[in-house]
């Protein structure tokens, strides 16, 4: 797999022979006592927030931020990167913990597979943790979907509101990739089953109340964005929302025990809070602020991710999540990979083993666009180059002096075959950047932009583009919300993960192309503007042949082909 020397062994087999703590005596590690935990088994727990009030008083830690290049379908490895890095500074003698976000069982069974690192670097019980885990996801479907049946309820009584059934804008949501639920009728048969009328499903990750969970504070911050969320309008155009129906209390109790994060470990033993999981490429794509809070409190050095690659990902960690909850970090570390370079450089994924130099210089473009663009945000620079087997030396030096091209120092981790034994060396770096002081975080753009003007800042300064396009219904509908209210929000942009562009044919870094916007949502309870872009669907579909069908349980009842 990743290393030259790696066994041979599967992620999910070298996971069940992981010699795991008690999730007691993980969480000891942090100072936390059997009071804070409530155990879901041995060796996964929630934290009582309310048990770890006496940490308040302690200085934060140092936030570090582990994102990628431009992803291909060869697999970057970035979170197995923020594992390994969380494993190399324990043995470096550093206290710390990772923040990750929870695993949708939408790509476990269609094509990517688990999501829980890999190798030696991998966070443990892998199997609860990529399925079921302890049910937070099914708590947002739960909730999601009370709101849903409570406008159609409302309807049907009578709609005391006025809520227009041509302008409802909340979606049903399912945490599972099926295509054939994006645009729906529902309310057919008859009188008795209410009024037709056109609906949809998100996948869950999707879903605003999946980023409501992540971005609030506590569970009073919790109801409160709950009853914000706008459902639709009247006909006269009022903006109607949760709280005018009074769902809020009833979905926060569905999401009560959802909203504290989830304590798991390292192969190494090392504590990991795994908590929420909003998908980048759709959402806002970073773990709870919760979690991380609790962290920074919790340890010296706290490595978060942040899904798909830095244009995505990290973008929206700065720029939603750091400015709501004024989080500063002080490293960003981007995972980079010879393999990855190849593909931009235009080798096919067949022939991404065969040593090409060339194609690893053609591709470099798409690596350094990452680091300036990480670099306008004010903070320090880190490449991790995660080796696969088969890189050979000169292509490693190769992408290494790409980086240093960039004024930026890169390091080989090899954390699938060696753990947190093979980023020690990142570790250091790393721990060196942030105690130097020398971040100054900002977001990429201030409040009071218009919202035309934070999308076209984004589009130009992050994916290189042009211009931005829309028609003139889309750009009403975004003066609308500025004459509502809402023009100070941050804009979260949906839209491929495979290119800077649009088009997710375009590799390495294309410029001078033109953002086409495609539909606006106001979320409003989440406290940003989703603005999705392209083909990108907020419901993914299956692939041909889907992850699915391979996974099975063996003789033993045992699950086969998981990961």
């Amino acid at each position: 797999m990743e290393s030259q020397s790696a066994p041979v062994r599967s992620n999910i087999e070298i996971a069940r022979a992981a010699k795991m703590k008690r999730i007691v005596d993980v969480a000891a590690k942090l100072g936390l006592s059997d009071t804070a935990l409530i155990p879901y088994g041995h060796h996964k727990a929630k934290l009582v927030l309310g048990e770890i009030e006496d940490f308040a008083s302690r200085p934060d830690g140092k936030l570090i931020l582990v994102t990628a290049i431009t992803p291909t379908p060869a697999g970057e490895g970035k979170t197995t990167t923020t594992i390994g890095l969380n494993d190399g500074l324990s043995r470096i003698g550093k206290r710390a913990i990772a923040c990750l976000r929870e695993p949708s069982l939408g790509p476990c069974f269609g094509i990517k597979g688990g999501a829980a690192g890999g190798g030696f670097a991998q966070v443990v019980p892998m199997e609860d943790i990529n399925l079921h885990f302890t049910g937070d996801f099914h708590a947002v479907t739960a909730a999601n979907n009370l709101l849903a049946a409570l406008i159609d309820n409302h309807v049907y009584w009578g709609n005391a509101l006025g809520l227009d059934t041509r302008r409802i804008t909340w979606r049903r949501c399912l945490d599972m990739n099926d295509r054939a639920l994006r645009g729906i009728v529902s309310s057919l048969g008859g009188a008795a089953n209410g009024f037709p009328r056109e609906d949809g499903f998100d996948i869950t990750v999707a879903s605003e109340v999946m980023a409501i969970l992540c971005l609030a504070t506590d569970l009073a911050d919790l109801e409160r964005r709950l009853a914000a969320i706008v459902i639709g309008k009247t006909r006269e155009g009022r903006f109607l929302t949760a709280g005018d129906l009074n769902a809020s209390g009833a979905m926060a109790v569905l999401l009560k025990d959802a909203l504290l994060p989830n304590l798991v470990q390292t192969l190494e033993n090392n504590p990991v809070l795994i908590h929420g999981g909003p998908f980048a490429n759709i959402a806002h794509g970073c773990n709870s602020v919760i979690a991380t809070k609790a962290a920074l409190k919790l340890a010296d050095y706290v490595v978060t991710e942040a899904g798909f690659g830095a244009d995505l990902g990290a973008e929206k960690f700065f720029d939603i999540k750091c400015r709501k909850a004024d989080l500063k970090p002080c490293v960003a570390v981007l995972v980079a990979t010879v393999r990855a370079l190849k593909f931009h450089g235009g080798v096919a994924r067949g022939d991404l083993g065969k040593p090409d130099l060339d194609a690893i210089n053609r591709g470099a473009p798409n690596l350094t666009r990452h680091i300036a663009n990480l670099r306008k945000f004010g903070v320090p620079v880190i490449v991790a180059i995660n080796h696969f087997a088969g890189d050979s030396e000169a292509e490693l030096a190769a992408v290494s002096a790409i980086a240093r091209s960039a004024n930026c120092e890169a390091y080989v981790c090899k954390g699938w075959a060696e753990g947190g034994a093979g980023v020690t060396e990142l570790a250091e770096a790393v721990v060196a950047e942030a105690e130097s002081g020398s971040a100054a975080f900002k977001p990429l753009y201030p409040d009071n932009l218009s919202l035309w003007e934070k999308i076209e800042v984004v589009a130009r300064e992050i994916y290189g583009a042009k211009d931005i396009a829309a028609d003139a219904s889309l750009r009403q509908q975004l003066s609308d919300l500025e004459q509502a209210g809402y023009g100070r929000l941050p804009i979260c942009i949906a839209k491929t993960q495979y290119s800077f562009s649009t088009n997710p044919a375009l590799r390495g870094a294309p410029e001078g192309h033109t953002v086409k916007l495609r539909e606006v949502r106001l979320s409003a309870g989440a406290e940003f503007i989703v603005v999705i872009a392209g083909d990108i669907m907020t419901m993914p579909g299956l692939p041909r042949i889907p992850a699915a069908n391979a996974i099975h349980l063996d003789t033993d009842g045992q699950i086969e082909g998981l990961f």
